[in-house]
């Protein structure tokens, strides 16, 4: 008995022929959508930096939140469906709040990351509903621990890599060429001022994001 397209589309568990997982594949098209977020590792620390898409004027410009602290030395960056990122921030709460608890010491930025990572893994598990399908968000994760400033990018299919630079959401393409090509991490300070920072870029994404959008 053969499926079809259709049929390997619904099952987030099911590889098609060509060992494609479709909805993970739909999931991180779905993230191009959203609001371009950029984070850059110095030798000093890590800036972040989000689009804010105000899309009506009724809406309150401060209730767009898309920077969220995880612990005390950690932060992450989202595009894509917020409410799946709060989802996955909160069990990194958790999770860094146990280990300290347990430990007394601080999560590192890895093994956090990690943790996220392993529920993002879950989807389709058993029949939780909540858990049907991927996350449709990508997170830039910074931190500061005792192996010094950390920058990680996970994707809908719980991997994740850890970047010098690195850009997510609808400009992610143009901005992450503008990084590849100008990024030096030996020249660059975590200024007290993050506008000046991102208008070394010859970018309009980053000037964007630098003087009108945070």
């Amino acid at each position: 008995m053969f499926l079809t397209r259709t049929e390997y589309d619904r099952g987030v568990n099911t590889f098609s022929p060509e060992g494609r997982l479709f909805q993970v594949e739909y999931a991180i098209e779905a993230i191009k959508l959203g609001s371009t977020a950029i984070g850059i590792k110095t030798k000093q620390g890590v800036v972040l930096a989000v689009e804010k898409r105000v899309t009506s004027p009724l809406l309150e410009p401060s209730s767009v939140e898309k920077i969220m602290e995880i612990d005390e030395h950690i932060g992450c960056a989202m595009s894509g469906l917020i409410a799946d990122a709060r989802t996955l921030v909160e069990h990194a709460r958790v999770e860094t709040q146990n280990h300290r608890f347990s430990y007394g010491e601080p999560m590192t930025v890895e093994s956090t990351t990690q943790a996220l990572c392993d529920l993002a893994l879950r989807f389709g598990e058993g029949d939780e509903e909540s858990m049907s399908r991927p996350f449709g968000v990508s997170l830039l994760i910074a931190g500061h621990d005792e192996h010094g400033p950390s920058l990680f990018y996970t994707d809908p299919s719980g991997t994740f890599w850890q970047c010098s630079a690195k850009a997510i959401g609808s400009g992610s393409e143009g901005a992450d060429s503008s990084l590849q090509e100008q990024y030096n991490k030996a020249s660059y300070t975590v200024a007290s001022n993050p506008f000046y920072f991102f208008e070394h870029f010859n970018s309009s994404i980053f000037l964007r994001l630098a003087v009108d959008n945070f």
